[in-house]
């Protein structure tokens, strides 16, 4: 079975893999930041490279400076030969050695002037170059660089005692190689051939090759450290940044979650403009909603619950009444209570029901193009062809076809017009005049229903929206009307990204003008609400 592409563990909008959603998030941040600097510490391998070349260029320099002096043994005069290698050994701080065509050394640059260098026993040296030896081993051993054999004079100064002299011999080419002195500082030796059969050879304790690499080493080590730090500084100042509000943020919503909404305040961070910030609002103004949703729903309840006891109540007297009365007139009045109050039962029940399923529906529901003009002028035909109670006249304005267009759900808009035309006549007095206007400005649709009754005073205009407010004409009678119309009408407005309103008169004669704005007809979706 194909897994799921669309469940929340395989969301492919999590921007993280599975495993990695099981580490917190400042080791994962300092792990992104060192793993970066583990790249740039890849610049010690390039040091054994580095190191490797100069190596290789000294051997062959020394191979080939060598075969010159062997040339010029060759052509000059044997008087001369010690003079030239001692003149050799200073130039090039070798020490020049001279073997006949036996293997006997017949002359040696120490013995012919001071020696130009001395190989360091590690015990005479002090703790720095210690150290230093130390990192040389740590780094060989990082890098896997190659070791070079260990220097030794041999017990017996003889040509068969080198082999690259040997060597040299054998090949007729100048041989050179490299080995390590006690100190670990490189020791060249290159060898060549001469045409008597006898051989030179020349080494060099190459100790700047040790120092420049050294010196490179510090410079690289000084930097990857100054990253280093940097970049742990700079990686707790990010998880800081990032993980101790994520932090504060989510114990706030466990709280919210055990159900101590009221008490808990989100934070909202309003200095932070970055997604963190925005978390944090959407968070606040969620658990805000929250709270209201939940104080709303309480009160909801509480009104239900009254409500509810006065038909009941009612229903019970009228019920327990006809068990005691045998007269037909009077069983047949508490007959019809009874009746009443279970029409006007239903009619609560109905009315709560759609109350408390309206959200929930216009969430899930695609809303469509609707001509709210083409609507209401079917509304008021369909009433004017019923018959208007008490001789109210119905006057529409209705504009441009295709002007007034709304995206909604029709039943449900139709269900708010319905309930505001209803509402203007039964306030209006007999042969009154309900107006109802629709006009377009300002990319909103504006519905406006004039009647012309007592009207609505301005301290009362918001309480009239709210559940279960029911204030009718003196001619109506009792339990007509749920009292959630209005607030219906209104929960469906908002529903649609749109408000509705009591407002004055514009002819300032004596009446309500409710007025209901909608945005115009640009598709959005509806679970999203803009700030």
């Amino acid at each position: 079975m194909a897994p799921d592409i669309d469940s929340p563990k395989n969301d492919p909008r999590d921007g993280g893999l599975r495993w990695s959603g099981r580490i917190s998030l400042t080791p994962r941040i300092l792990a992104v930041n060192v793993f970066a600097l583990a790249l740039l510490a890849g610049g010690f391998f390039y040091l054994d490279s580095y190191r490797t070349r100069i190596v290789d260029a000294r051997l062959e320099q020394s191979a080939r400076e060598l075969k010159l002096l062997a040339i010029g043994l060759e052509t000059a005069p044997a008087e001369q030969h010690n003079a030239l290698i001692a003149a050799y050994a200073r130039q090039t701080h070798d020490r020049v050695r001279r073997y006949g065509p036996d293997g006997r050394l017949i002359a040696d640059s120490f013995a012919m002037d001071a020696p130009r260098y001395r190989l360091r026993l590690p015990s005479e040296e002090g703790w720095r170059r210690h150290a230093a030896r130390f990192l040389d081993k740590a780094v060989d051993r990082v890098v896997f660089a190659d070791r070079p054999p260990n220097f030794e004079e041999p017990a017996v100064d003889r040509a068969d005692a080198w082999p690259e002299v040997l060597l040299a011999r054998k090949t007729g080419q100048p041989q050179a190689t490299n080995r390590y002195a006690p100190d670990r500082t490189f020791m060249i030796s290159a060898a060549t051939g001469m045409k008597d059969g006898g051989s030179l050879l020349a080494t060099e304790n190459a100790r700047d090759i040790t120092r420049t690499v050294r010196a490179e080493r510090l410079r690289l080590g000084i930097v990857i450290a100054a990253a280093v730090l940097a970049s742990v500084l700079l990686s707790l100042f990010l998880a800081r940044t990032i993980v101790q509000p994520l932090q504060r943020l989510a114990r706030a919503a466990v709280r919210v979650r055990l159900g101590r909404a009221r008490e808990v305040t989100v934070p909202r961070l309003p200095e932070r403009r970055d997604e963190i910030g925005m978390l944090a609002r959407a968070l606040s103004d969620m658990s805000h909603a929250l709270r209201q949703r939940i104080d709303a729903t309480d009160a909801f309840a509480a009104d239900v619950s009254h409500e509810l006891k006065n038909p009941i109540a009612s229903l019970r007297s009228a019920l327990d009444a006809m068990e005691r009365i045998d007269k037909p007139e009077l069983r047949d009045q508490l007959m019809a209570i009874a009746q009443d109050d279970v029409r006007r039962l239903d009619r609560l029940v109905t009315d709560i029901a759609e109350a408390s399923r309206i959200d929930a529906q216009l969430s899930r529901t695609r809303f469509e193009p609707i001509d709210l003009g083409l609507l209401i002028e079917r509304m008021v035909v369909a009433r004017e062809a019923r018959g208007v109670p008490r001789g109210v006249r119905l006057a529409f304005a209705r504009p441009r076809k295709d002007v007034a267009v709304v995206l909604g759900e029709e039943q449900r808009l139709l269900r708010v017009l319905d309930n505001l035309i209803d509402n203007a006549i039964s306030f209006s007095p007999d042969g009154g005049l309900v107006q109802i206007v629709a006009t377009v400005a300002d990319h909103e649709v504006l519905v406006s229903v004039e009647d012309e009754g007592p009207g609505v005073p301005e301290s009362q205009r918001e309480h009239v929206f709210r559940r279960f407010h029911s204030v009718r004409p003196e001619t109506e009678s009792f339990g007509k009307h749920s009292g959630l119309g209005l607030a219906i009408a209104r929960s469906i407005v908002e529903g649609h990204q749109g408000k509705i309103s009591i407002a004055d008169r514009e002819d300032n004669q004596r009446g309500a003008c409710f007025m209901l704005r909608l945005p115009m007809g640009v598709e959005r979706d509806p679970g999203i609400v803009s700030e």
